[in-house]
């Protein structure tokens, strides 16, 4: 199982990011795809879940109506298409193969920081 995490960067407040995480080693389809955060000093902070086919989908409260997970079966491919972006944002992505509201369990990548600063 490999994952890659691509798309991060520093925005500014308000701003907008996409991540890619990019998937190989598995039959991609058939397994959840979920985001996971880790802020400066935290824990790791579970954001957002889809299912194999693309529905349903999940989001901690903490980005509901700002971030929209997706994922593209043909490309073995899952996003995170983030928006209003706050301070608080602010960590290291990671795509990993875990479930809904998961943060262990099955696979993760190397992480993609996002900072968010003016």
């Amino acid at each position: 199982v490999q994952l890659v995490e691509s798309g991060g960067g520093l925005v500014q407040p308000g701003g907008s990011l996409r991540l890619s995480c990019a998937a190989s080693g598995f039959t991609f389809k058939y397994y959840y795809m979920s985001w996971v955060r880790q802020a400066p000093g935290k824990g790791l902070e579970w954001v957002s879940t889809i299912n194999g086919i693309g529905s349903p989908t999940w989001y901690a409260d903490s980005v509901k109506g700002r971030f929209t997970i997706s994922r593209d079966n043909a490309k073995n491919t899952a996003y995170l298409q983030m928006t209003s972006l706050k301070s608080e944002d602010t960590a290291l992505y990671y795509c990993a193969t875990s479930g809904p509201g998961r943060v262990d369990g099955g696979s993760r990548g190397q992480g993609t920081q996002v900072t968010v600063s003016s």
